[in-house]
């Protein structure tokens, strides 16, 4: 088989780096990589090599697999104590992101060399980029609070000042580690020199983190969860992840015949959200199956969801529910053997942690305040447990065969995104463009409003905000393609073998 090849990501130079590798015969885990390793550069408030990365990758006849690369608690994770979400005490697990990629590379061998994928992002490092106008505005937006985040001013406010989108940034000591890793493998970042650098750098900082914790670190292969809808069979990553919350969503829809409603009216929101918050409901106990029973079968049963739609009325369930800010990027790639890796990678908040270890250049995540300081709870912190997590990337197959390839950033704001976007390329068949623009919404909190409010794009139209209001949700109205609605991408894969895909018009 040889046919189109796709690559969607938030930035066009990591799309780029893509599209070069396939051009170079690659694989899509190759091309991944390398749109990995250039996003860590180019976007460093969304991701980075010191986070983790969930994949779903699966081959032309449907073969799949889910790479859990989530870093796990360290062995002097604090128990009972409040965790920090910003500085050295966040810093809490180790970073898997990395592992994961060794993992991908293995699942789909090929002759493609390191220098060449990482080269990309080696360049840009060194040489310069111009500063995104989402980097500026997060940037910005943490002004006043990261003088407390050791070795982040050093690093991103060259001359004590934010960049300005356009400005051109370097990122010498990033070059230099990823170099490391061309020249000595992916694993040095574990048990190599480049470890001994990440943690003499994070231990400078106040973090307890070990060598023995790094060199544990081990990304999993695992199998995706399935659930069918529509005919189509929707593959997610298991827990610690919400990937089970995501294909519980859509189960619960499936109870409803959303093509005889008119797309983006009040009734198909409605259904939406009320089945987003049921989803929500059982998503408290989710936290790694290592330490706890995730219930899987239960939670998918048919019958259980069915019920759950049953719950479902015309009226507004009234929902105040804990928010998890995150951030994340999304992207995926088809190569020409028809072969899908649909991504997911990510420091938890904008700019992680906001330590940098070192001087290695890279910026560690804050995963490690995903945690539950209760002890009692079943996300709460142990040594060498994965956190509850966020990150949920999905494949859809039909007739056994990718068709849909689709992940977005937002945290608690996944599940909802992808149900609003899967509805309208399923229930309604359209496009990934179509789909993508569509008006969204997010239930919960957000960074900048502390209400448990339903938020709504204003291209709902002011009939459907009015109409929801008055079936008892307590709406508030944000801007058209608000980037609090979820950054997300789409590829949709024809019968014929076409390939159909976009990245989200949202920006932020």
């Amino acid at each position: 088989m040889s046919g189109q090849t796709k690559v969607i990501s938030p930035h066009p130079l990591a799309t780029q780096a893509g599209q070069t590798v396939l051009a170079a015969g690659g694989t899509a885990a190759d091309a991944a990589v390398a749109v990995n390793a250039v996003l860590a550069v180019v976007y460093p408030h969304f991701c980075g090599f010191g986070g983790d990365a969930v994949w779903m990758l699966a081959d032309h006849s449907g073969n799949a697999a889910c790479l859990m690369g989530i870093g796990q608690a360290i062995e002097a994770a604090p128990i009972g104590e409040a965790i920090p979400t910003r500085g050295p005490g966040s810093v809490l697990t180790t970073a898997a992101a990395v592992d994961s990629w060794e993992h991908a590379l293995r699942h789909w061998p090929s002759p493609i060399g390191l220098d060449d994928l990482l080269g990309p992002a080696i360049t840009l490092a060194e040489t310069g980029f111009s500063v995104s106008a989402s980097q500026a505005h997060w940037q910005s937006f943490r002004a006043g609070q990261t003088a407390e985040w050791t070795g982040f001013d050093a690093l991103f406010r060259p001359g004590g000042t934010d960049p300005n989108a356009g400005d051109t940034f370097t990122n010498p000591h990033l070059a230099e580690s990823l170099k490391c890793l061309t020249n000595d493998g992916l694993r040095s970042f574990y048990d190599g020199r480049l470890a001994h650098q990440i943690i003499d750098g994070l231990n400078a900082a106040g973090v307890p983190m070990s060598l023995a914790d790094l060199a544990a670190t081990r990304t999993r292969d695992e199998m995706p969860l399935r659930h069918d809808y529509r005919g189509m069979t929707l593959l997610a990553p298991p827990p610690p992840t919400q990937g089970i919350t995501t294909l519980q969503i859509m189960g619960i829809l499936e109870n409803f015949d959303l093509s005889s409603l008119q797309e983006g009216s009040d009734e198909h929101l409605h259904l939406v959200v009320e089945a987003v918050k049921r989803a929500f409901q059982d998503r408290e106990a989710l936290s790694d199956p290592d330490f706890c029973d995730p219930q899987i079968a239960h939670k998918l049963n048919d019958t259980y969801l069915a019920a759950r739609a049953l719950e479902i009325g015309p009226e507004a369930m009234p929902w105040p529910d804990r928010f998890r800010p995150a951030d994340t990027v999304y992207f995926a790639v088809v190569d020409a053997e028809g072969r899908c890796a649909s991504v997911l990678q990510s420091t938890y908040f904008d700019w992680g942690s906001g330590v940098v270890a070192g001087q290695t250049g890279i910026l560690w995540q804050n995963r490690g305040a995903a945690f539950q300081s209760d002890p009692e709870h079943p996300n709460a912190i142990r040594p060498g447990k994965r956190p509850f997590y966020t990150l949920n990337p999905g494949i859809a197959l039909e007739g056994g065969k990718p068709s849909l390839l689709y992940g977005t950033q937002g945290a608690d704001g996944q599940p909802q995104t992808l149900a609003m976007i899967l509805t309208r390329l399923i229930d309604y068949q359209r496009t990934a463009s179509e789909a993508l623009d569509g008006g969204r919404f997010l239930l919960g909190r957000t960074f900048s409003d502390s209400n448990d409010t339903l938020k709504l794009e204003s291209h709902l139209g002011n009939d459907v905000i009015a109409s929801l209001a008055n079936r008892g949700h307590d709406v508030a109205t944000i801007p058209a393609h608000s980037p609090l609605a979820g950054q997300a991408g789409v590829i949709r894969i024809m019968s014929d073998g076409s390939i159909d895909g976009a990245h989200d018009p949202r920006g932020g």
